[in-house]
């Protein structure tokens, strides 16, 4: 397998030294750190770092990240993207023997359990790992050490863009699942409308991030799926921040404004117009595939 996420990209046929241009001298965590672009394909990458497995299992770097970007302890993120999450998803999950790869806290397990036949975590950090064993929801380190065949549906919620082996790790988790199953992902999209219309430069320097090795196109997200074998790959765009979150970026230059003044602008009818004009022009921040292992 590719040791690269430029050898995965160009095994893909989604970029080459020829169609690349620097996109960024930098990501907001590491000086000197390159980012890539591809003007063929419009993927977003690193090409050649990994910060190991060792900062995923200790874990600190999730409180460090929050200090460092002063955006709080994201506890108002993470039940919001679990309650999405449930909603959307749990037709997929209900009744099925349901593992998320790459869990975190589990706050999607533990919505879905009490629908699920059986839900599994995946996840490499240990306190994670320990807490959701003690709290009655199974989890493990090593995806080696499920039975092939053994799962209806495997979730992953921006967890594979992490990865600087994803094609192999995907490939994984496919046999893992029953024939007829289903695998769910979601990852950070490459055309966020911050990005890719407004090219808001303050975004860009908060969002390139060392951990970040790719940022997914549609097509690039589906032949990544296709290489690991999935068929009927369904893709749609979702929006995970507002309208004042945006607004927020234009005016002040900073994260948070779904947290600030400005979100007494949000409501769900006006979040569901900006989501759906933002999906209509291929700019939402977020894509979600849903794809069947044949």
């Amino acid at each position: 397998m590719p040791s690269s996420i430029f050898e995965t990209l160009k095994r893909l046929n989604l970029t080459s030294k020829e169609s690349r241009i620097l996109f960024n001298e930098r990501t907001r965590d590491i000086d000197g750190l390159k980012v890539w672009r591809d003007t063929a394909s419009g993927v977003i990458y690193i090409e050649d770092y990994y910060i190991g497995d060792e900062t995923y299992v200790d874990g600190a770097y999730r409180e460090e990240n929050s200090e460092e970007l002063n955006t709080g302890i994201p506890d108002f993120e993470r039940a919001t993207d679990a309650e999405r999450r449930f909603n959307s998803n749990l037709k997929f999950v209900a009744g099925k023997k349901v593992a998320d790869f790459g869990c975190g806290s589990g706050d999607f397990l533990r919505l879905v359990q009490p629908y699920c036949e059986s839900v599994l975590g995946i996840e490499l950090q240990q306190s994670y790992v320990d807490t959701l064993n003690a709290d009655g929801i199974p989890c493990l380190s090593d995806i080696a050490e499920i039975a092939d065949s053994s799962l209806d549906i495997v979730v992953s919620f921006h967890v594979i863009e992490h990865l600087p082996n994803p094609l192999e790790t995907l490939t994984e988790l496919k046999r893992k699942i029953a024939n007829g199953g289903t695998m769910l992902i979601e990852v950070p999209h490459a055309n966020d409308f911050l990005l890719s219309v407004l090219e808001c430069d303050e975004f860009k320097q908060f969002t390139l991030w060392s951990q970040h090795l790719v940022l997914h196109t549609r097509e690039s997200l589906r032949r990544t799926l296709e290489f690991a074998g999935l068929k009927d790959i369904q893709i749609e765009g979702v929006q995970r921040y507002p309208l004042s979150n945006h607004l927020n970026w234009l005016s002040k230059g900073t994260a948070g404004g779904h947290k600030s003044p400005l979100s007494i602008l949000d409501s769900d009818s006006l979040f569901d117009a900006y989501q759906n004009s933002l999906a209509r022009i291929d700019a939402t921040d977020t894509l979600v595939a849903v794809a069947k292992v044949p």
